[in-house]
């Protein structure tokens, strides 16, 4: 289990670090998004803000989880990240985008688990 571990922890830090490094270099144009899509991601747009601190968040997240430090910390900051990014291509672009979110959020969850034991003191009473 702790090699699955290993493997799961590099291969999101690959994506994340991948993903933000492309979006701040501008390495490949944007996809054009259409219908509902087009209309969220105008309105991303239009906050300035968000999708930079987004990436800059998956920057530092995938860092960690390359090296292994502060990998617990960041499991619970990409949470919110990953489910957003899983809504999205659930309800709103084609089902051919949907793997690479999937992969996300069910290795986080796994990292999570796989983890447990530092988090278990937030749920008691």
């Amino acid at each position: 289990m702790r090699i699955a571990t290993i493997i799961v922890r590099v291969l999101m830090g690959a994506l994340l670090v991948f993903a933000s490094v492309s979006y701040f270099l501008d390495l490949f144009p944007p996809p054009t998004p259409t219908g509902d899509l087009a209309t969220v991601m105008a309105g991303f747009a239009a906050s300035k803000y968000l999708f930079p601190l987004t990436k800059a968040i998956e920057l530092l997240a995938g860092l960690s989880f390359l090296s292994g430090k502060y990998m617990r910390l960041f499991n619970v900051v990409l949470l919110p990240i990953t489910v957003n990014i899983l809504l999205i291509h659930v309800f709103l672009s084609p089902v051919s985008e949907l793997p690479p979110a999937l992969f996300l959020f069910l290795g986080n969850l796994f990292l999570i688990y796989r983890n447990w034991d530092s988090y278990k003191w937030v749920f008691t009473a």
